[in-house]
């Protein structure tokens, strides 16, 4: 038995202990298994600075995160997903990473690619690498699909988001702090001074490093918000760079210098498990303040 297995048996019989302990026994093992996983929040985010051009008021950005396809996700539920963003007809659109649970074994790409490729946004789709991506040697699989699919891979890199009036916004994007090699810096290279930039992260906990540069908002996934929560305790499993922060919105630094928001994903990974953790999809709505 490899220890992969070991793990998932091991953490399988934790958590149905748990359960039942907390009196849920079996009805919560089915909520936890079946229910709660198909189920979905939005959450709706104002996404303010006093750098945001006034000709960014009022334009709406999906995130979505961590769908770990083959691991309990399946394409179905993509594709309803993928309708789902449709009908908030975003702007922008940008996905934090974990796209596949093992890449190296998932098998429908040919299905796969035209499913994301029907998601639309006239200011660009934009995803970055989870842990999950690299993962099973599928760092070139990953950026295939989504270039594919008609997303930007940002590496270590900025894309300007421009206004017809010449005013623009940067997105940048970093690999991943597990298995990849962040460079912020790399990523701001090119960007000018005075500008707005919002940074995509798998891992929310960089935003302690982030706030030594000029990032002002910080968008992650990764941690599933904990994906399992047991009353009076909190998150059964944090992962690294997920740790100190597990899932909301965060002000970091001593001034409130870097906004962070942590999005929970959409599926589950090593548990099959989603309680008090349920999948969403986060839509920010931008718009500037006066300093």
């Amino acid at each position: 038995m490899s220890k992969k297995t070991t793990r998932r048996t091991f953490l399988k019989r934790t958590f149905g202990f748990i359960l039942t302990m907390f009196g849920l026994s079996s009805g919560g093992y089915l909520y936890a298994n079946k229910i709660e996983p198909s189920l979905l929040d939005i959450e709706e985010i104002k996404m303010t600075h006093p750098l945001i051009p006034k000709s960014f008021d009022g334009v709406k950005i999906v995130q979505f995160s961590d769908t770990h396809l083959g691991f309990q996700y399946t394409l179905e539920q993509l594709n309803s997903l993928v309708n789902k963003i449709s009908m908030l007809e975003p702007d922008l659109i940008c996905f934090t990473g974990d796209l596949m649970d093992e890449p190296n074994k998932f098998t429908d790409i040919n299905k796969l690619v035209p499913i994301l490729k029907k998601l639309h946004a006239p200011m660009g789709k934009f995803c970055i690498f989870g842990n999950h991506d690299h993962g099973g040697y599928g760092s070139d699989l990953y950026r295939n699909i989504m270039e594919a699919a008609e997303f930007t891979v940002l590496l270590n890199q900025a894309a300007p988001i421009k206004q017809k009036d010449g005013s623009r916004i940067y997105v940048l994007g970093i690999d991943d702090a597990m298995l990849g090699k962040p460079d912020l810096p790399q990523a701001l290279k090119d960007v000018p001074n005075h500008h707005f930039n919002l940074l995509l992260s798998h891992a929310p906990d960089l935003a302690d490093q982030a706030l030594r540069y000029p990032v002002h908002w910080q968008i992650s996934g990764h941690s599933h918000g904990g994906q399992v929560k047991i009353p009076f305790y909190g998150a059964l499993i944090t992962p690294p760079f997920g740790q100190k922060y597990p899932e909301g919105l965060y002000r970091v630094g001593n001034e409130n210098e870097l906004t962070l928001y942590v999005n929970r994903g959409i599926g589950t990974t090593r548990l099959p498990f989603r309680f008090l953790a349920k999948p969403e999809l986060t839509v920010y709505t931008m718009k500037s303040k006066e300093a």
